[in-house]
């Protein structure tokens, strides 16, 4: 995998990448958030290894601005802070995994492979469609309306997680066991904000909303929207 590393921390960032290119990956290295961030956008990266704590932009900042240009490559978010808080903010962010300092090398190598498989696995599933919504598993694409609908990962999988149940609601903790791996509530809006992104997006141009809110129960998409 083509991988960049954003870590201020010059001997840690010199300890994961030479780890890395042992395992067989390409790795880019950036010291800085604003550098960091420009290099994201400019180059095509598998993955992304972003420090928390960053000189210019911190990493929630670089992490934003990257999830709004449309950049959905999968990040790991490297942190000093540990609590659950700090966690919540980075995948609300768009994280797609996060790993405490220290940590061993081995951990983060296992991390980043496991990472690399769930961005490149296939479905074999194919493709479901749900009214004027299409998904393709396989080409990670959906449409509505005949009409593209980019989608971050995870909005494509909460999309997907909404489709292999339809005509069924679907819980807000089963979204967040499946989606976020939490087998607890985080007390915050991680799930309602991405459906709010998910709905607009889905949404924009259509007379009828794709995804209902059941009362009591979770969220459906509609069959016939």
């Amino acid at each position: 995998m083509h991988i960049l590393i954003v870590e201020d921390d010059a001997e840690l960032a010199a300890h994961i990448r030479v780890g890395l290119h042992k395992t067989g990956h390409d790795v880019a290295v950036s010291h800085d958030g604003k550098n960091g961030l420009n290099i994201c956008e400019t180059g095509n990266f598998d993955l992304i290894i972003l420090d928390r704590m960053l000189p210019s932009l911190d990493g929630i900042e670089v992490l934003t601005a990257l999830r709004r240009s449309g950049v959905d490559a999968p990040v790991l978010m490297l942190t000093a802070r540990g609590s659950i808080e700090d966690r919540v903010t980075g995948l609300q962010a768009g994280a797609d995994d996060y790993l405490v300092k220290p940590f061993a090398l081995p951990e983060l190598l296992a991390r980043v492979e496991a990472l690399g498989r769930r961005s490149r696995q296939p479905d074999h599933g194919g493709i479901s469609v749900a009214g004027s919504i299409r998904l393709d598993r396989i080409a990670r694409k959906v449409t509505r309306g005949g009409r593209d609908i980019p989608l971050h990962p995870r909005e494509f999988e909460i999309l997907d997680a909404l489709i292999r149940n339809l005509g069924r609601p679907v819980p807000r903790s089963m979204l967040l066991k499946t989606i976020w791996r939490f087998d607890f509530d985080p007390g915050t809006k991680i799930v309602e904000s991405h459906l709010s992104r998910l709905r607009a997006k889905l949404d924009a141009g259509f007379a009828l909303s794709a995804i209902e809110t059941v009362r009591g129960e979770g969220y459906r998409v509609r069959g016939d929207a």
